[in-house]
């Protein structure tokens, strides 16, 4: 289940562009972007688990940044960016086995499968236990299977020569991997994730915390190594296809051309069933985790409601289109992840950093607002020069490194300074 919550059509979608575009470098850019797109989510299933969630997590900073911090994830994965993906997405991969129609046709197709998605979506998120069975017993396996068609048929027709890497690859293919690697968006989702994981755990008739908290990481490595294994055989579909197409920019397109190649017309077909199945798991599971946070934080609002409201925003901003849902999706990641990889940091050393307490706020809140000044940046003014474009590995987008390493000695060393006495005061 957690696996086909995370797996969706980013996951498709960059690691064959990743192969094809790193070409001879493309062991080491994949070996950056397993580090963010599978170590960073398992890690933050780990951290969640062991802190008790993910608001006892952020809370360590403090109440204020928790709810703060938790709301935007949310609405990240959720109903801004992530649910209305999943459908834009699978539309674009059935249009080649829709019926040609003219500007308005269109549009009603689109209306129409939007709303058919969201509704199975919607009804399958209501009910966490039929989330697992469907999820973890039907869909998970069909999506692997379909994946297995795919790379397999790569790997039996002969792998074509990788290509000479494109920029930046050639330079640092590694850091950009590692990069790469924030767009599949799964550690903010590794987050948000636990409760729903939690909640399926406890059905099932654990109760005792530490075995729930046991049982939510093995399935993070678990899911974790699934990833791995399909993420490596997709990047050599794409690194096989360097020659045939060295000018790509989607690998969707990566994709539909090897299955075509090896299976003609129905390649076709099992490319779009791949996408569909992978672009509802994921639409399921963000609808079901980001209505369990809310319906928990405004209680008033019941569950179902949360659901209904989240399934018909996504649909509507889904209608908006693929490309204008991508436009702001780059400098809002920037912005989350940095601080997201400190706390996960902290919390799975959370036992010494508690002895240290001003170590979160300092640690957390310095990178948070590092990467939003770049974010704003990168989204208004992409051009613009900073200072802060001067610290060392800014130039890879890891700038934020040094300043959370500073605010950690910082917020280190003020817990040690003792508080002064009512009388020195």
């Amino acid at each position: 289940m957690l696996f086909s919550m995370f797996f969706g059509a980013g996951n498709l979608i960059l690691p064959p562009l990743l192969g094809l575009q790193a070409g001879s470098e493309a062991v080491s850019a994949m070996a950056g972007f397993l580090a963010a797109g599978i170590g960073l989510p398992v890690l933050g299933i780990v951290a969640v688990a062991v802190c008790g969630g993910v608001r006892e997590l952020a809370g360590r900073v403090s109440p204020l940044f928790a709810s703060v911090f938790i709301a935007l994830m949310y609405l990240t994965i959720g109903p801004f960016l992530a649910i209305p993906r999943t459908s834009s997405t699978a539309f674009e991969m059935l249009k080649p086995l829709l019926p040609a129609a003219d500007a308005a046709g269109a549009t009603m197709m689109a209306v129409v499968f939007s709303v058919a998605f969201f509704g199975v979506a919607f009804a399958l998120a209501l009910r966490p236990g039929l989330l697992s069975r469907v999820l973890g017993r039907f869909s998970a396996p069909a999506l692997i299977l379909l994946i297995v068609l795919v790379v397999g048929a790569s790997v039996l027709g002969g792998a074509g020569e990788p290509a000479a890497p494109h920029a930046p690859y050639a330079e640092s293919a590694v850091s950009h991997g590692f990069l790469t690697g924030y767009q599949t968006m799964d550690l903010l989702a590794a987050l948000c994730f636990g409760i729903v994981v939690a909640a399926n755990v406890r059905e099932l008739g654990v109760s005792d915390p530490k075995r729930v908290a046991g049982s939510i990481s093995s399935a993070g490595v678990i899911a974790g190594a699934l990833m791995m294994a399909i993420y490596c055989g997709l990047g050599f579909v794409g690194a096989s296809m360097g020659a045939a197409m060295p000018d790509a920019t989607n690998g969707a397109a990566i994709l539909t051309a090897s299955a075509s190649a090896h299976f003609g017309a129905a390649g076709t077909v099992i490319v779009a069933a791949i996408f569909l199945l992978a672009c509802l798991n994921v639409c399921t599971g963000l609808i079901s985790c980001c209505s369990e946070y809310f319906s928990e934080a405004v209680p008033r609002v019941p569950l179902a409601a949360w659901a209904a409201l989240f399934a018909v925003f996504s649909c509507a901003v889904s209608l908006l289109g693929l490309d204008a849902i991508l436009a702001f999706s780059a400098p809002l990641l920037g912005a989350l992840y940095p601080p997201a990889i400190v706390l996960v940091i902290m919390g799975l050393l959370h036992r010494q950093c508690d002895r240290l307490p001003r170590m979160w706020p300092w640690a957390v809140l310095v990178t948070a607002a590092f990467s939003v000044i770049v974010g704003l940046r990168d989204a208004f003014a992409p051009g613009l020069w900073l200072p802060l474009d001067a610290l060392p590995f800014a130039a890879m987008g890891l700038g934020w490194v040094l300043p959370a390493v500073a605010g950690a000695v910082v917020g280190a060393v003020l817990s040690r300074v003792p508080a002064p006495s009512p009388r020195s005061r």
